[in-house]
């Protein structure tokens, strides 16, 4: 299984794979989010991003202070940024976005270690599910997402799932 929590794969995944790693890498992003465990997560790393799909990093705060201050000095200067709190899941979250070069960015943080926050763990079952179903299935969540589509939805939709595609993935059984 690809290790998710570096982006060295997207080196030579596809054209948008390789473009968010250059963003990624020139803007020094991820090493400047290095203290609180930066993650990308989504669509790119897992092959089924449209047109639009932006660049989702999750990271894990401890002081949820001194990360919106780090985010402000870090990003507060790039296009269209914005920032805010939020409740998720009962759970404090602080949700930062930008656009840097092509991409938008969403900057997400809980103070959850990243590989338990839910974005990592769908985005890990969403994979192995793409890897168990193939190619013609990952065409298929992509032709969703360009009707409009949320990712878990697609999924939801496309395995049967009944009620909460976000709270049934996380339990579904291989």
């Amino acid at each position: 299984m690809i290790d998710f929590t570096t982006i060295e794969y997207l080196k030579t995944g596809n054209p948008k794979q390789i473009r968010a790693y250059e963003v990624l890498t020139q803007n020094k992003i991820l090493s400047e989010l290095a203290e609180f465990d930066p993650v990308l997560v989504g669509t790119i790393p897992i092959n089924i991003a449209i047109e639009n799909s932006d660049l989702d990093i999750i990271c894990y705060w401890k002081d949820k202070t001194h990360f919106i201050e780090k985010l402000i000095s870090l990003f507060g200067n790039e296009t269209d940024f914005t920032i805010r709190e939020t409740m998720i899941n009962d759970e404090e979250s602080i949700i930062a976005n930008f656009k840097k070069a092509a991409f938008e960015i969403e900057i997400f943080g809980q103070n959850i270690p990243v590989q338990n926050q839910n974005g990592y763990r769908h985005m890990i079952i969403e994979y192995k599910i793409l890897q168990l179903k193939g190619e013609k299935f990952r065409l298929e969540i992509i032709r969703l997402k360009q009707k409009g589509y949320k990712t878990e939805p697609a999924f939801g939709l496309l395995l049967g799932l009944k009620d909460d595609p976000y709270l049934e993935l996380l339990e579904y059984k291989f």
